[in-house]
């Protein structure tokens, strides 16, 4: 059964709440996370992509680099 979530339970997950920076604070706070911790984000929000090391090395042939996983989620957040 699904629950769907509270805007006040949103509001209490960092997940949720980087969505609400502005864009140079999201940068920001997006620099201070390490690429696994962004990763784990990016494939969160988007269950389809292709993410993790083992997914992506066998579908493209590289992982996802931290500048690169930074600038994917601030356009999935700010687009």
């Amino acid at each position: 059964m699904y629950s769907s979530i509270s805007e006040r339970e949103k509001l209490r997950h960092p997940y949720y709440q980087i969505m609400e920076l502005s864009p140079a604070k999201l940068e920001a706070e997006l620099n201070t996370w390490t690429r696994l911790e962004l990763i784990d984000w990016l494939s969160w929000n988007d269950r389809n992509g292709i993410y993790r090391d083992e997914e992506s090395l066998s579908e493209i042939g590289v992982i996802l680099d931290k500048p690169e996983a930074i600038t994917i989620i601030m356009r999935q957040i700010l687009e």
